[in-house]
């Protein structure tokens, strides 16, 4: 490549040394915001389960806090299209590095301010109406920042290593996750009263380092190769949501079926599965104890993320994905069945499992297949509607549904485990309506969902997929 000073140095090839400080920057700030934005919803999910139907809810009947609880938590995930909406089709306008900016600022903030509400106690029904305030506001700003960091890792990456490296970013999804999760075990050992009055605000007030640490960062990233091309060729869009509603549909479709396995199993064994083994082992137990299996599983997310990413490079996005989509539905009924016995250590065993294993692998090919099934003009708003639709129908649904069968089935799992394996059957159908995209070139416009056999190009599979006729 040329060294030439007119060519802007995030062009150029990764033999550069300003290519390979920018790659190692990209990687550093996807990192810090996937912790950041699972650090909070992890946080929120287990003091949802475990602390906020108790403080911020009338307490006459203790089934329908949790319903009304994760109802709240269910709140951020209503939010999450329209800030995907927003901050997505601003971030393929003006570039994707200053809407991560903005997005990291504005779900830390909420998360900060979560940890200094008054309780029901204190302010009766004022309480919940502020604690469903910040967590719109958290859902609205996360629901473009791992969007904007899927992409933006992408579009740094080595193509022929994109699996892997973009993966890479989502050890902070795990990082988060295990953090929010040693976090709150550590406080759960407080006496109840210490974690009831002040113990279970620390944690949210952690936030604010995160937010000081990820604006450090991003402020100092270059913009990615691919949009600083854009600019070049003047093929920047004015009109991303017009184009993505045009032509963009049928991708986001196709990524929302995909969506429903990974992001409600997440969900469903992250946050569900402690308020239903909590109400199992009953109110004299040590329910912080079963935070351990999110620890674990976020534990062993930290390797199988990464793997799975490396393992699409070699053996196609598809075929990674649909192994997880396939061991989730596999491991679906004894999961839920295990979690029934009301025992400490098989809950945080099946937990570790359907987090770290079935979900992760879904991720680690996710983390390159989700840009590459979208055009350059477009790709940041195709990700983020993708994400956070499904966010909605997959993980925000997840807690309110399941709460809402637990309490009126009298805790049967056998609802539980149907719902999940309708989950995991959504998506192992929605892995045979996207065309392979290993090492699709992301300077590419056209849809891969798209792609005809006379359009296909290196590395995509020739193939006109049915869903490609479907129009919003």
């Amino acid at each position: 490549m040329s060294n030439d000073s007119s060519v802007p140095e995030v062009v150029r090839g990764s033999d550069d040394p300003a290519y390979a400080a920018n790659l190692r920057r990209a990687t550093l700030a996807s990192s810090v915001g996937s912790a950041l934005e699972y650090y909070d919803f992890a946080l929120y999910g287990l003091s949802t389960a475990l602390v906020f139907n108790v403080l911020f809810f009338p307490q006459g009947n203790p089934a329908m806090a949790t319903v009304a609880a994760f109802a709240t938590y269910g709140v951020g995930f209503v939010a999450r299209p329209f800030g995907g909406l927003f901050f997505g089709a601003l971030g393929d306008r003006i570039g994707r590095k200053w809407v991560l900016v903005v997005t990291i600022l504005l779900m830390g903030g909420a998360s900060t301010a979560i940890g200094i509400l008054p309780t029901f106690a204190v302010a009766g029904f004022w309480a919940p109406v502020l604690l469903v305030l910040l967590r719109l506001l958290q859902g609205f700003g996360a629901g473009a920042e791992q969007a904007g960091s899927t992409v933006l890792m992408a579009e740094y990456a080595p193509v022929r290593r994109r699996g892997y490296f973009a993966a890479l970013p989502f050890i902070g999804i795990q990082a988060g996750t295990l953090l929010a999760a040693l976090v709150f075990s550590m406080i759960a050992l407080l006496p109840k009263d210490a974690l009831m009055s002040w113990g279970w605000r620390v944690p949210f007030l952690v936030s604010f380092v995160l937010i000081l640490i990820g604006l450090y960062i991003r402020a100092r990233l270059a913009e990615t190769p691919t949009f600083v091309k854009l600019e070049l060729k003047e093929q920047v869009s004015h009109h991303p949501i017009r184009e993505i509603f045009g032509h963009g549909f049928p991708g986001v479709v196709v990524g929302i079926g995909l969506r429903m396995a990974e992001n409600g199993g997440s969900y469903l064994f992250s946050t569900l599965s402690l308020a239903y083994v909590a109400g199992i082992i009953g109110s004299t137990a040590n329910k912080g104890l079963l935070a351990w299996g999110v620890t674990l599983g976020s534990l062993i997310g930290i390797f199988s993320v990464p793997l799975a990413g490396h393992l699409s490079d070699k053996f196609g996005r598809r075929t990674i994905y649909r192994a997880g989509s396939l061991f989730l539905l596999v491991w679906a009924v004894p999961a839920w069945w295990l979690l029934s016995l009301g025992n400490y250590v098989l809950t945080i065993v099946v937990i570790a499992i359907a987090i770290g294993i079935c979900v992760n692998t879904m991720l680690g090919a996710q983390c390159a297949l989700m840009p590459e099934m979208f055009g350059a003009k477009h790709r940041y708003l195709g990700v983020a509607m993708s994400r956070e639709i499904s966010a909605v129908l997959a993980g925000g649904v997840a807690g309110v549904l399941g709460a809402y069968l637990i309490a009126v089935s009298g805790g049967n799992w056998t609802l539980l485990a149907i719902y999940t394996v309708v989950l995991a059957l959504i998506t192992v159908a929605s892995t045979y309506l996207v065309p392979e995209t290993l090492r699709r070139d992301l300077d590419r416009v056209d849809d891969a969902v798209k792609v005809s056999r006379n359009e296909a190009g290196d590395g995509v599979e020739a193939t006109t997929v049915a869903v490609s006729a479907i129009r919003p």
